[in-house]
């Protein structure tokens, strides 16, 4: 859940020198649960509407939900101005980076988590 999310925002932070933050652990923190909520609520109506183009992509298109929720966050966490906590993004092919990022670093976690 949220710690799971906060963990993959820090892996994405440390391996992506275009993904900066402020606030320490409470971006960490806020992060995680803006993309707990977006991928509750906002990823599974993205994925019915998209279903066709999932399927003629052969999943492909998938990998684009996971960029438009990252920078669904983004926006988020910037619009709401959390006390001392903002992102930044240096350019668009971060989004893309730091959602393969986000998405491996949760699937590894996940998998440590299960065969423990």
């Amino acid at each position: 859940g949220i710690l799971m999310n906060g963990l993959a925002l820090y892996a994405a932070t440390k391996l992506l020198s275009g993904l900066q933050y402020t606030g320490g652990l409470k971006f960490f923190v806020i992060g995680g649960i803006v993309i707990g909520v977006l991928n509750t609520f906002v990823k599974p109506l993205m994925k019915l509407l998209s279903f066709p183009i999932v399927l003629l992509t052969a999943g492909v298109f998938s990998f684009f939900i996971n960029v438009i929720i990252f920078w669904l966050m983004v926006k988020i966490v910037n619009i709401v101005s959390f006390s001392d906590v903002s992102v930044k993004i240096s350019d668009f092919w971060i989004y893309f980076a730091a959602a393969f990022v986000f998405a491996v670093t949760n699937w590894i976690l996940h998998l440590l988590i299960r065969n423990k």
